[in-house]
């Protein structure tokens, strides 16, 4: 099983349930996953412009991913997230962040705006790194 531990100089990202470096030892395997986002079993969108919901549908499908893998979110050590509404990224935050910290995942993370995502109706897209 793999050894990690948080890197962190600085206390501020503590508010926001992200670490600013992961030290991964003795890992036997690495989980590349693709960009989760709020889509159903079809991959047809999920709730229309809901960043809260949105996110929370893209956490749900992102453990279905780590599942079929035999991971849970407590073995995730990045997270990526691109969003089209920074504003609602953070007002959504206090209804996944949460979830985040009670699997035991506080990953490095990055935050990124972006132009657009695959449906004008999807806001956030997230992507993730775990290991074994």
């Amino acid at each position: 099983m793999a050894e990690t531990r948080a890197i962190n100089p600085w206390t501020w990202q503590d508010q926001f349930g992200f670490s600013q470096a992961i030290e991964v030892r003795g890992g036997q395997r690495v989980v590349c996953c693709a960009g989760q986002t709020a889509v159903d079993a079809s991959g047809n969108p999920m709730h229309g412009r809901d960043m809260a919901k949105q996110a929370n549908q893209a956490l749900d499908n992102l453990e279905t991913v780590l599942r079929q893998a035999g991971l849970t979110l407590a073995n995730v050590v990045r997270l990526n997230y691109y969003t089209t509404d920074m504003a609602a990224f953070f007002n959504a935050a206090p209804t996944f962040g949460p979830r985040l910290a009670a699997a035991g995942c506080k990953p490095a993370s990055t935050l990124l705006g972006v132009a657009s995502l695959f449906h004008p109706e999807i806001m956030i897209e997230i992507e993730a790194t775990a290991v074994a």
